[in-house]
């Protein structure tokens, strides 16, 4: 019953070269571009100020969030620990990064100064001091996830006349993308097989962030050859080894626990949309693998059965100890557990491209109006996703190719031998992209206008179940602001 098979483990990086269509190598890269494009901010701030669902919901859920505030003080440190070291202070970073993040959207969204002055503040403190990431294998988390984390937050204060951009370059080429590329080329001198596709997918956000955002296209290429062709588990045919006839990919790490799987799933949808937001199409990618993986995780996640081929793969150190691990079933799932990755990969699909994805879009709905680091809980899995999807990624249904409207490109890099399938342009049935010799491209469904794993609910019911929870959000919004008034003019 299995449609295809993933490429083994160990296939080698370089032995496929990657090419682009002409013009795309020297084109320059776009700002900002990373998780949000200029068209995005705009969209942000025009719903919000129209009050439009579900995106009140969303700033709602911004403002209120402890970090999204003008007061926040950052505590740069010269040396970051994470797993070992004296002290193992990673947290502090990470709530500075977000912080930065959230009060730099916050800007976008409210046009208040303030904000975008915190977030400069924020980031130019710790450019100016960080010097080193250490401790114990986890460092190279610390490098994967802040380094995307800080380069994205930073995006969205580029152009402010305090910033330090030169610095902030340094920091990222310097301290945390030696990390993250020395990860996916040695992974810490393990077997290949040794980590989860969370560590790969970690390294590989922090790499195409620092590519974009210091504007060197050879680190861009980098992440796109490995996110395809890439040796280690997190690339997307090791991630999602197995597709099924009913549509829907195997992700690998369900066989271990459904946190780490929602990490990954989350890290892959990052990598998609900064890649996408450069013309990159890694969503489409092998008849859009990526979709039927996250299909796959949200459809267990919502407490459904899946299918789950046993795998083993070997673990160690290269010349060291050896062993093996099985999984041999998916682990067990709290449907109530939630991460706030969903709204950014439901809505690529099912509105920029036309596909149907009802797993993910009941997905999107159960977790609105999504939050952001420190609306998850304290600990460092709370801080994985920068989030606020709901805010930053619900668009309007056919009105997403920014790929080309946007950005003035029409552009999709590929592996050498032509474009893989993927889905058509969005609004309508697979077709062709006029620009850059795209072949058209299969749609990701089994059957056209089918979902790729029938459930009896459509991406209609979906989002409008995400709506109402806008609606409530939204309306409690209005309420505190109303509130807010009463209490200025002293009632």
């Amino acid at each position: 019953m299995l449609k295809a098979t993933g490429i083994g483990i160990g296939s080698g990086l370089g032995t496929t070269a990657l090419a682009t269509p002409a013009g795309a190598a020297d084109a320059p890269l776009v700002h900002p571009g990373l998780l949000h494009t200029r068209a995005d901010l705009g969209r942000m701030a025009a719903k919000v100020k129209a009050g439009a669902r579900p995106y009140a919901a969303g700033f709602a859920k911004l403002t209120a969030n402890r970090h999204a505030q003008s007061g926040w003080r950052a505590n740069p440190q010269a040396v970051v620990y994470r797993g070992s070291g004296s002290p193992e202070n990673y947290r502090i970073l990470y709530n500075d990064i977000h912080a930065a993040y959230q009060n730099a959207l916050r800007h976008h969204v409210s046009g208040e100064e303030t904000y975008a002055d915190t977030a400069v503040a924020i980031l130019n403190a710790w450019s100016g001091k960080l010097t080193r990431l250490e401790g114990s294998a986890d460092r190279f988390l610390a490098a994967g996830l802040y380094g995307y984390q800080f380069a994205n937050a930073a995006e969205l204060v580029r152009d402010h006349g305090d910033f330090d951009l030169e610095r902030a370059r340094e920091l990222l080429l310097n301290v945390f993308h030696p990390l993250s590329d020395s990860f996916l080329s040695h992974h810490n001198n393990a077997v290949v097989t040794n980590y989860w596709p969370n560590w790969d997918l970690t390294a590989l956000a922090c790499v195409l962030a620092t590519g974009i955002f210091c504007d060197e296209r050879a680190v861009v290429e980098r992440a796109v050859r490995y996110f395809k062709h890439g040796d280690g588990m997190g690339s997307v045919k090791h991630a999602i080894p197995v597709v099924h006839e009913d549509g829907l990919g195997e992700w690998v790490e369900a066989g271990r626990d459904q946190g780490h799987a929602l990490l990954g799933v989350g890290l892959m949808g990052t990598v998609c949309e900064m890649a996408w937001n450069q013309g990159i199409d890694l969503y489409g990618y092998d008849d859009s693998r990526f979709l039927k993986g996250a299909q796959y995780v949200a459809k267990w996640s919502l407490g459904g059965d899946v299918p789950y081929t046993a795998n083993t793969r070997r673990k160690g150190a290269i010349g060291g100890w050896s062993g093996t691990e099985t999984a041999s079933d998916v682990a067990g799932v709290d449907p109530g557990m939630t991460r706030p990755i969903w709204a950014m990969i439901a809505n690529h699909y099912t509105k920029r491209r036309g596909l149907p994805a009802s797993y993910l879009t009941r997905a999107a709905a159960k977790a609105a109006p999504e939050g952001g680091g420190g609306d998850y809980g304290p600990n460092s899995g709370g801080f994985d996703q920068l989030g606020f999807g709901t805010l930053a990624f619900t668009r309007d249904r056919n009105q997403g190719q920014d790929q080309g409207q946007d950005q003035g490109q029409d552009r999709v890099e590929e592996s050498v031998g032509g474009p893989s399938p993927s889905p058509g342009p969005s609004g309508g049935s697979p077709g062709s992209r006029a620009a850059g010799g795209v072949r058209p491209q299969a749609s990701a469904s089994p059957a056209r206008g089918g979902d790729l794993a029938a459930t009896g609910t459509g991406d209609a019911a979906g989002w409008a179940a995400a709506a109402g929870i806008g609606a409530v959000a939204g309306g409690l919004l209005l309420l505190r602001r109303r509130d807010r008034v009463r209490r200025e003019d002293g009632e």
